[in-house]
């Protein structure tokens, strides 16, 4: 070879919580991987265990670290703790390997956890590393950088995934959406060192294809007499090679790592056995391979020693692996439920003092182990019946229903507070309204009349009475609409707000007039309305007027939606009727659930797909009042027994809500259920999502070479001009999809593509894509709640401040 090689081993057991084994196993597991590390070390320091000096244990995530304090007793955590000290155990400054659906401020609480621990123990955690998954927000540079993680390890599974930047094994730097720069490691696949053979009996072959592939199994050679001297000549044979063509493509160092576990599974032991291996190594190839096992600090101060001129990348390194959270849309939709209420209680209590600690910290918890990556057991695809799947399936969707539990909980203290109090039989039906965020606010509320109720010492029957809600300390009459839901009448109020406003709303009762007849004839004796009355002015199924809008609809759906401020429409030329549904389905034509998947690559489907559109069936409007009108749309689409539609536009705001309320069926085949947002602001306008910790323009703000087909995000999805935005917050459906629906050859971005950035836009609520451990029955009743608003010239930020607090809303509750 041309170059004395370093050849960097990090040892590390990849945490998927869920995938091979029960959840509070795995957490067990992960324990006792950091004992039997110690363990090792105590063995080689006293001499009981030869040959296996320079092992080195690297903690992939903070979350081990929390499960050992947990489980260890004090002589086993100064044990831990010395070994983080002498650089033979590694700390890293990642949580857990998590989804973008993670929010910014339960992130961030979590690596303040982990950075509290590294300052208490004397060491300062100042690098980090992911395995697995394919992609971190890039909001996640920031928290990085904000928490003193300078130094980032990426070890990506690049199955229907890919490696950013068109290269891997090179150094950049991550520059976040704040200016401020880490060093990222763009590290290869995270058992590569096990294909290599550096840990014996964990070999194995899966990205690498050479004349060896078809004879390894993943423990062992099965046709040799010395399986050891087999490993060792594998090792040779791709250690040359792997470092030849590294010379022969230039690659600029002298340096290597390699990611490698104790066995070939994820959850796996350490290994003292790869330091055994390592130092036989050294003495084969002495002069010419140097082979070390190191921490990530190690390895990045070797970095910093050789690279020279890194180049600097800004952008969302998105997500390939973020569309495994539609093949869960109840669990998904309570916890961004519980998601919006963190944020809620961070607002209404942000010095930590009012609420709960205790219920916020295990909310957030709870948060981090939902987001995080695993989305069930490895055959929950081959094996949809199996007893293990649904258990680890049900124990996933706890982390969520409990979370949702403890911050609803620690929310209702704070509401105490604020003079929330129980119901009474004989309770005023007086009412605490918040708005708890920094933003004004013109929106709408919600109170509740319980069904037993009094109102002024009478039942109310809303057929002969009318409600009056006012605002008890200026008089003012608050506008109001009822509904009948199932336990209760809901009052809907329209209420404008100055930020952190706060104000108590009463209900009077107010009789019916009644009257003989109207002298302006527009209803018959059959009391059915349609005549025309006004043209200007029109509420029926074709056709709705409101302050701010114009809406047409025909036998397709929502066709037309006018801005009347400048008579522009929001619906693109030539686009699909607004939220109206697409179901795509792939028969599996003789092979397996798990094979049609695995080749569907990229693209999610495959040529095969049949892909099918909602076809209208009635419309009609069901809800007419002072706040808001509502048109109800009656859809067929395959896949589903029920696709409706129901529009709620507001009568003096620039607001709807659409709500899709679906009956989706079962089946084992491959499935795509997407709900069409075909807006835009007009021509120039450029298309803008928010994901965790920041906002970006897909197609352009992201690194080289990273998906641009679909997207993970936070609160919503907005199109700016120098005219208006429109923004659509996805209350329940944080997925969209742009660029076509059709499979097609993958076109990775290049920072450029400013048609995939005006493309069509979907809302991508259900899929049940993955071949391995994502949920495959999609069946059962679901309801996905949209919201449209229209600003003239904003600042996009301050667009997704103002989707952010639409998205929480506004805070009520009974009080005296």
């Amino acid at each position: 070879m041309e170059k004395m090689w370093n050849v960097y081993l990090i040892h590390h057991s990849h945490t998927d919580i869920g995938y091979t084994e029960r959840q509070e196993k795995i957490m067990r597991y992960h324990y006792d991987f950091i004992r039997q590390a110690i363990e090792i070390l105590d063995d080689i320091h006293s001499g009981k265990t030869t040959g296996c000096d320079g092992f080195v244990w690297q903690c992939e995530n903070h979350w081990q670290i929390e499960n050992f304090y947990q489980m260890a007793d004090e002589e086993l955590k100064k044990k831990f703790e010395a070994y983080v000290r002498s650089g033979e155990i590694g700390l890293s400054g990642n949580y857990l390997n998590m989804t973008e659906l993670v929010s910014a401020p339960v992130l961030n609480d979590s690596l303040d956890k982990m950075q509290a621990y590294g300052k208490k123990t004397g060491h300062p955690i100042v690098a980090g590393m992911s395995a697995d998954i394919n992609g971190l927000a890039w909001g996640y540079a920031d928290a990085l950088y904000n928490h003193g993680v300078r130094y980032f390890y990426t070890a990506l599974h690049p199955h229907h995934g890919m490696f950013p930047n068109y290269h891997k094994t090179l150094p950049y730097y991550w520059e976040g959406p704040s200016g401020n720069r880490v060093l990222m490691w763009n590290g290869d696949h995270y058992h590569l060192g096990n294909e290599m053979f550096f840990s014996p009996h964990s070999g194995s072959a899966y990205t690498i294809r050479d004349e060896l592939y078809d004879h390894i199994n993943s423990k062992l050679f099965y046709d040799v007499e010395d399986e050891e001297a087999a490993e060792e000549a594998a090792l040779h044979t791709r250690i040359e090679r792997y470092l030849h063509n590294l010379e022969d493509e230039k690659y600029p160092y002298s340096m290597v790592p390699f990611m490698v576990s104790g066995a070939i599974t994820d959850n796996a032991p350490p290994s003292k056995e790869i330091a055994r291996r390592v130092n036989k190594l050294n003495e084969y190839y002495k002069g010419k391979i140097h082979f070390q096992m190191a921490t990530l600090e190690q390895f990045f101060q070797e970095v910093e020693k050789q690279a020279k001129d890194i180049p600097v990348y800004r952008g969302d390194f998105t997500d390939w692996w973020a569309d495994g959270i539609g093949s869960t849309p109840h669990p998904v939709k309570l916890y961004l439920d519980a998601e919006r209420k963190y944020s809620l209680c961070e607002k209404m209590d942000p010095e930590g003092t009012r609420g709960s600690a205790e219920l916020k910290e295990k909310a957030r918890e709870e948060l981090m182990m939902y987001a995080e990556h695993t989305w069930g057991y490895s055959s929950s695809v081959s094996e949809p019946w199996d007893s293990m799947v649904g258990s680890l399936e049900l124990k996933k969707d706890a982390y969520a229903i409990n979370a949702n539990t403890d911050i609803s909980r620690n929310l209702d203290i704070l509401m105490a507070q604020e003079g929330e109090v129980s119901i009474r039989q004989d309770k005023p039906q007086r009412y605490v309204i918040i708005n708890p965020h920094d933003e004004v606010l013109h929106t709408n509320a919600y109170i509740y009349i319980e069904f037993w109720e009094y109102i002024d010492g009478k039942p109310f029957d809303a057929s002969r009475m009318d409600l009056v809600v006012r605002n008890t300390e200026t008089g003012e009459i608050i506008p109001s609409q009822l509904k009948q839901i199932a336990r209760a009448l809901q009052v809907e109020l329209e209420v404008s707000m100055k930020p952190h406003e706060k104000f108590i709303a009463e209900i009077t009762r107010k009789e019916k007039p009644y009257f003989t007849i109207q002298n302006y004839a527009h209803v018959g004796a059959e009391g059915v309305e349609d005549i025309l009355q006004d043209s200007n002015n029109r509420l029926d199924e074709d056709v709705i007027d409101t302050d701010d809008f114009h809406i047409e609809t025909d036998g397709n759906g929502i066709k037309k939606i006018i801005w009347k401020k400048d008579g522009s429409d929001l619906i693109k030329e030539k686009g699909t009727a607004a939220f109206s549904g697409v179901y795509e389905i792939t028969p599996m034509d003789g092979v397996s659930a798990c094979e049609v998947r695995r080749r569907m690559g990229r693209n999610r489907k495959s040529k095969g797909t049949i892909r099918s559109f909602s076809q209208l069936k009635n419309r009609k409007i069901v809800e007419n009042g002072a706040v808001y009108c509502a048109l109800e749309l009656s859809y067929e689409l395959k896949g589903t027994r029920l696709y409706d539609i129901f529009l709620k536009v507001y009568k003096h705001m620039p607001k709807i809500e659409a709500t899709v309320r679906i009956h989706k069926t079962s089946r084992w085949e491959p499935e795509n259920l997407y709900i069409s947002l075909p807006f835009t602001a007009g021509d120039g306008s450029e298309f803008y999502i928010d994901k965790t910790g920041c906002v970006i323009r897909p197609g352009i703000d992201q690194l080289p070479g990273t998906c641009q087909d679909f997207y993970l995000i936070q609160n919503g999805v907005a199109w700016t001009s120098k005219e208006k935005t429109v923004s659509i917050i996805t209350k329940d459906a944080p997925l969209i999809s742009l660029g076509g629906l059709e499979a097609k050859r993958i076109n990775l971005c290049n920072g450029k593509d400013t048609e995939r950035n005006q493309s069509e836009v979907y809302s991508w609520p259900m899929n049940n894509f993955w071949e391995t451990n994502f949920k495959v029955d999609l069946g059962g009743f679901y309801e996905f709640r949209y919201i449209l608003d229209v600003e003239e010239g904003e600042e996009i930020h301050d667009t997704f401040r103002r989707c952010q607090a639409e998205n929480e809303g506004i805070l009520t509750g009974y009080t005296e």
